[in-house]
């Protein structure tokens, strides 16, 4: 079975840096776009930034200028470099990762991570 794990949220002061990870762990063959969402409190799930297989990536812009996706196919590990951290940034982040074939032919066509808490403020 193959499940996301992420770390690396908490509460960071304006102008701070905070780096998120998610790893897929089990018996992993190919991940496909990898990538990260947020939902801030009374808003919809929004696209952060996601980076395919193939390096192309895409970022919101809200971030673009302050946010670096980026992932270690060997690890099965994405990142999420996100600097000059502003309150509206604040939200629940979550991994993605779409297209996901695991040991035995088994085959994901989305997973999500369980979600990790980013609270800016000073």
């Amino acid at each position: 079975q193959v499940q996301l794990v992420e770390s690396g949220g908490g509460l960071v002061q304006p102008g701070g840096s905070l780096r998120l990870s998610c790893v897929a762990t089990g018996i992993i063959l190919r991940l496909g776009t990898m990538g990260w969402y947020r939902q801030a409190p009374g808003e919809q799930r929004e696209l952060v930034a996601v980076m395919s297989l193939e390096g192309a990536t895409t970022t919101a812009e809200s971030v673009n200028d302050r946010f670096i996706i980026s992932r270690d196919n060997a690890r099965n590990t994405v990142y999420l470099q996100m600097n000059s951290l502003k309150p509206e940034d604040t939200a629940v982040y979550s991994c993605n990762v779409e297209d996901v074939i695991a040991g035995g032919g088994k085959r994901y066509l989305e997973l999500w991570g369980q979600g990790i808490l980013v609270t800016v403020s000073s």
